[in-house]
């Protein structure tokens, strides 16, 4: 049981500070980044500064790679250059939306076998306390209060892996959603700048 209990510490440690963090994103990151491209219209720098007073936001960290180069805001800057700089950008953030994926995977997995292994110890416990021949119901009763005391693990191992499942996959769709969301925007800020680069050329 101790062992689960780490377990299960971890878990709620690291559910609350992704719970924290996709909250975050959810509730702010929509104005930010309609702002910023509503402003990269006609004002390039103040949607750089725009993204630098919120460099909290994965998608904001993104988008500030490819517009800080002086070349960008001059606008000398070629659209392939651009969208390379922009998917640079976003693989370097990737980690941060996946952070902790595999520490709920271990979590998932390792906890229903150490209830499992928690309980077949107990098992093993309870009856080599139990004396063959032994004409008295004591030791058959010893025996059932172990044999329920060792299934707690199981149901405990079992418990901690579907909670923590259940927030896992949350956190996967919140992260395919926030990828589509980068493409999205990632795409909108090209085209934009495909049109300024295209007058700046003419």
């Amino acid at each position: 049981m101790i062992p689960l209990l780490a377990l299960s510490i971890a878990a709620v440690t690291l559910v609350i500070e992704r719970l924290l963090f996709w909250s975050r994103l959810v509730g702010r990151q929509p104005q930010v980044i309609r702002d910023m491209l509503s402003l990269f219209q006609t004002n390039p720098a103040a949607a750089l500064g725009l993204l630098q007073q919120n460099t909290d936001l994965p998608i904001a960290r993104i988008f500030i790679d490819p517009l800080e180069a002086p070349q960008t805001l001059a606008m000398r800057l070629s659209p392939a250059a651009f969208r390379l700089a922009l998917e640079s950008a976003t693989q370097r953030e990737l980690p941060v939306l996946r952070r902790f994926n595999t520490v709920f995977d271990i979590i998932i997995s390792v906890s229903p076998l150490l209830g499992l292994l928690g309980t077949v110890l107990g098992l093993i416990q309870s009856f080599s306390s139990l004396q063959l021949g032994d004409p008295s119901a004591s030791g058959a009763s010893g025996v059932a209060a172990g044999i329920s005391e060792a299934l707690v693990s199981t149901v405990a191992g079992m418990a901690i892996a579907i909670v923590t499942l259940i927030f896992a996959n949350l956190f996967r769709g919140l992260y395919r959603r926030q990828l589509a969301l980068i493409q999205q925007y990632g795409s909108q800020l090209e085209l934009l700048y495909l049109c300024r680069f295209q007058k700046k050329e003419h």
